[in-house]
């Protein structure tokens, strides 16, 4: 393990190459969290807009007179 260790610390090349794979992934990552951050941020959106338009629907059958209610 020490002898895996010191290669790996040793080689400059091969350390630095480590470190910029570690980097993409880490930045692949933050990336995918930020897009479902701003999916979730949309669909909220969209949900408020349609809880909006619900309550509109119930206010506006709420204010008809009971003989204008079509019954089904």
């Amino acid at each position: 393990m020490s002898a895996l260790l010191a290669v790996l610390l040793g080689n400059k090349a091969l350390l630095g190459f480590l470190a910029s794979v570690i980097a993409a992934l880490c930045w692949g990552a933050h990336q995918r969290l930020a897009g479902a951050r701003a999916e979730r941020g949309k669909l909220a959106a969209a949900e408020a807009a349609a809880r909006a338009v619900a309550e509109q629907v119930q206010n506006d059958v709420g204010a008809l007179p009971a003989d204008a209610v079509q019954r089904s």
